[in-house]
């Protein structure tokens, strides 16, 4: 994503990025955002545990403990807590209706 960013500012083009490699992204040049916020842009990140039965040394039990911490309150609360420069990268939602 870094490189798309760096070639739309050399070229003075549009891209398409996500807010976390935004915020970190240094070399914004003349880029600005021009769409943020549209529920159509929505960026959704998601974690599954893999199938034990087709990928047998699969370490399925530590596997399990890092799905349930990301969908703790504790998880939950950091990542919604992560920021660059003040600013959040991520909207934790597991015990959203929905979600």
């Amino acid at each position: 994503m870094g490189a798309a960013l760096n070639f739309a500012a050399a070229s003075s083009a549009y891209v398409l990025s996500d807010r976390a490699t935004w915020i970190h992204f240094a070399n914004k040049g003349d880029l600005e955002i021009m769409v943020q916020g549209d529920r159509r842009l929505f960026n959704q990140y998601g974690v599954m545990l893999v199938n034990p039965a087709k990928h047998p040394n699969v370490r399925q039990a530590l596997g399990q403990a890092f799905i349930d911490y990301l969908i703790s309150p504790e998880g939950q609360k950091a990542i919604a807590n992560y920021k660059v420069d003040g600013q959040q990268l991520f909207y934790s939602n597991a015990h959203d209706a929905g979600a």
